[in-house]
């Protein structure tokens, strides 16, 4: 069982190491979805702690369909943080058709060279999130994570489509459908019985008054982590 928890600076991927997370989304400016961090930030906290950190690669929040300028700034920014020795990236990009834009993906592939990806919640806002889904099986080789709330705000609400995609990730080698959004201690064990998910991911859940403007708070992972283990030990 991976638990993923999006940190912003050193502090936070510290405590989240801590307090037993598995991988850490690295992540700037929350408010307008998460952005890419800059250089120093992404230095530093890949230093500061041994588990995987994974990086978000994305230049702006208006949308996740991109100019040029834009791809020539993700492409910049994948080689950036394999230089800085981070595990992986995160990443999604659609077309002005809302279908998973693939140009730029074997770009972004091939300018990983062998990092991790984890296609991001681009995907919630495909025309077809499914056949999406489908379209990134193709890349099993080179994307590793597909981080998804099932086309809904709250992963909660997308249990249809996430247990869809589930049940195709079963069939063939395929990215691991790791869902988030709106997931906390409270709806945790509920929507683990209905996914049997392998890999879960934790914003604002799992800092103090459930803002990221405030600290993480270590024993709210430590809780998580805890209800997890006991319910897979139980069933």
């Amino acid at each position: 069982m991976i638990i993923e928890i999006i940190v912003q600076d050193t502090t936070d991927a510290r405590i989240a190491e801590e307090y037993g997370a598995n991988r850490l989304e690295l992540v700037t400016a929350m408010t307008e979805g998460g952005l890419t961090p800059s250089y120093g930030v992404i230095k530093e906290v890949v230093q500061a702690v041994s588990i995987p950190v994974h990086v978000m690669v994305r230049p702006h929040g208006y949308s996740f369909t991109y100019s040029e300028d834009d791809k020539t700034v993700i492409l910049e920014d994948v080689k950036a943080c394999k230089e800085l020795g981070a595990a992986g990236i995160v990443f999604g990009s659609l077309t002005e058709d809302g279908e998973i834009d693939e140009a730029l993906l074997e770009k972004v592939i091939k300018a990983a060279d062998g990092m991790k990806i984890t296609f991001h919640r681009a995907l919630d806002e495909a025309k077809n999130i499914v056949e999406a889904y489908k379209t990134l099986q193709t890349y099993s080789d080179s994307i590793q994570t597909v981080l998804t709330s099932g086309g809904a705000q709250k992963a909660l609400d997308g249990v249809e489509n996430l247990l869809e995609m589930l049940s195709l990730s079963s069939d063939k080698p395929s990215p691991v459908v790791m869902p988030g959004s709106g997931l906390s201690h409270n709806n945790i064990v509920e929507l683990h019985e209905k996914l049997q998910a392998t890999q879960y991911h934790f914003g604002s859940a799992v800092r103090i008054n459930g803002k990221f403007s405030e600290p993480i708070n270590g024993n709210t992972i430590k809780t998580i982590k805890q209800l997890l283990e006991s319910y897979n030990k139980d069933v």
